[in-house]
């Protein structure tokens, strides 16, 4: 008993890591600590928000039809880059469920991954999630890349990229609804 006592944290971090080798534990230990640590994303400072030069960009819809980006052109628009086994995509999903039952019919929302759409639509029915989901068919314009997941971004009227967040972001937070209203009204 004097020997628990004594290792009781020694046993407690050991138990820890075995928890985060074994995979089927490692996945939500990961999306739990992404959503403790999510803030609110900031928006970039007036000199610091990169324009779209254009918007050549392919998505495919969950139905296989062909969507060009540059349908949302004039829209205030959330792009989210993303992966069904990216433990902070996960994490900030619920918030932007959130965010897209009050904002959704405002402004338009973008979930871009490279997965196959059978993939991508039974992690949503798994999550519960109804977001408009698309599958990637060429790359993203400048300087939209996205090459670390989770990526989103903020575009306004303009092509202006005010918010461009790389990792988890709580996006439903009371701070970013309030510059979502100013932007949109």
């Amino acid at each position: 008993m004097s020997f628990l006592k004594k290792q009781w944290s020694n046993i407690l971090f050991i138990a820890l890591i075995a928890l985060l080798v074994i995979p089927q534990t490692r996945k939500p230990i990961a999306v739990f600590f992404n959503r403790i640590v999510a803030f609110s994303p900031s928006f970039n400072a007036e000199e610091d928000m990169p324009e779209l030069k254009n918007y050549d960009w392919v998505l495919e819809d969950p139905e296989g039809n062909r969507v060009d980006f540059s349908e949302f052109e004039n829209d205030v628009i959330i792009v989210n880059f993303w992966a069904t086994w990216c433990p902070p995509c996960i994490a900030e999903m619920p918030s932007f469920q959130d965010l897209y039952a009050d904002y959704g019919d405002r402004m338009t929302f973008i979930f871009a991954s490279m997965e196959r759409h059978k993939t991508t639509q039974a992690f949503f029915k798994k999550q519960g999630l109804e977001l408009p989901r698309y599958k990637i068919l060429s790359q993203a314009p400048e300087p939209m890349k996205g090459k670390t997941l989770p990526t989103t971004y903020l575009i306004d009227r303009n092509g202006r990229i005010l918010v461009e967040k790389v990792g988890a972001a709580d996006w439903n937070s009371e701070s970013f609804r309030a510059k979502l209203d100013k932007l949109l009204d």
